[in-house]
């Protein structure tokens, strides 16, 4: 019983240092956000774009075929997943992402899915149970 109310407390404690929404963020330039592609027999053309940071695709997302794909978002950068922390309950939980909302980043990176510091998702919150005034179960929501 101790043990669980001391982890409970570290839990809080931790929960507490995060400020939502986040106020500022640092602007990210293209050559952190990504890495040239070289392409081509003599590596000449350079116009394909390796995304550095971690991306989001939907579960029914095809690459496109190679010759066509200007930005590739390696599949070892992909989640599905993303860890929530509740504000007033000072919890955390592992949940599906639904979309990406807005990256504060620009515009290209919402459209790419990438997710970096204080990006807009949306999360699948119908297993916490959340329901409205008139019942209704809440199924997703936005998560910074």
């Amino acid at each position: 019983k101790v043990l669980s109310n001391m982890i409970k407390q570290k839990r809080k404690e931790k929960a507490g240092k995060w400020q939502v929404p986040i106020p500022k963020v640092k602007a990210m330039t293209e050559d952190e956000m990504f890495k040239i592609l070289r392409t081509g027999k003599r590596k000449k053309k350079a116009w394909k774009r390796v995304v550095n940071k971690i991306s989001f695709v939907g579960d029914n997302f095809t690459r496109k075929a190679p010759k066509f794909e200007r930005y590739i978002r390696p599949a070892a950068l992909r989640f599905k997943k993303a860890h929530v922390t509740h504000p007033e309950l000072k919890m955390t939980f592992c949940l599906d992402i639904v979309s990406v909302k807005k990256n504060p980043q620009s515009t290209l990176y919402t459209s790419l899915g990438v997710i970096t510091k204080g990006t807009i998702i949306e999360v699948n919150v119908s297993e916490l149970g959340l329901v409205t005034q008139t019942g209704k179960v809440i199924w997703a929501k936005y998560a910074q």
